[in-house]
């Protein structure tokens, strides 16, 4: 698969606290680096997303009295499920893996800052209407093909892989450069959601 100047790389989340160690670890997401790191020097565009959190945030679950982590609650804008504290903003959780090369990347979009609202997506929030400026972006640039990787395959990739395909763009995941959480499922409602959208999976091997 050859990669043009119109395609753009987006690095999911590659922080800290979603690695080993990490607050709100996904397995193995350290693992990613390496396969990111080899792709990303084959795209003139790369963008990395940062999950950047005020210690209130409201989809903490330590902010919300006797509620654990990975119950949901309601909030005004739909179903939120409540997370260990992670990714708070200026923490070292929160900055991006030490091995993971950021010199490449033409943008950094911060998210999740808003202490109101969730922020899966690289593209909007969790309510689908606040932008974070990404879209405009992709736009201006005249970008056609947006290939994802990083953390989490079945929230942050997925919504980001999602918003992007609703708004036009061809979109592919690599799969070999994400990792899963599978919450309830949700890395299997995740493929089913690429196939019915018509969202690409690639493997790392057919970039290179």
């Amino acid at each position: 698969m050859q990669i043009s100047d119109r395609d753009v790389l987006l690095v999911i989340d590659v922080q800290n606290d979603f690695c080993t160690g990490g607050a709100l670890a996904v397995p193995g997401g350290e693992k990613v680096v390496p396969a990111i790191n080899r792709i990303a020097a084959n795209f003139t565009n790369v963008v990395l997303t940062q999950d950047w959190h005020p210690g209130d945030h409201v989809s903490f679950a330590p902010n919300h009295a006797g509620k654990q982590p990975f119950r949901t609650i309601e909030l005004d804008y739909g179903t939120q499920v409540l997370w260990p504290s992670h990714c708070v903003q200026g923490t070292v959780g929160a900055e991006f893996h030490g091995e993971l090369e950021i010199s490449r990347a033409n943008l950094v979009v911060r998210k999740g800052f808003r202490r109101g609202i969730d922020s899966y997506s690289a593209l909007f929030e969790n309510d689908h209407r606040t932008p974070t400026g990404l879209l405009g972006y992709l736009r201006e640039r005249e970008l056609k093909t947006v290939f994802v990787a990083g953390l989490a395959l079945d929230f942050c990739v997925r919504f980001s892989a999602e918003d992007a395909r609703k708004a036009g763009f061809e979109v592919a995941v690599i799969e070999d450069a994400c990792r899963g959480i599978d919450l309830d499922g949700s890395v299997v409602a995740t493929h089913r959601s690429f196939r019915e959208r018509g969202i690409s999976i690639v493997s790392l091997e057919a970039l290179l």
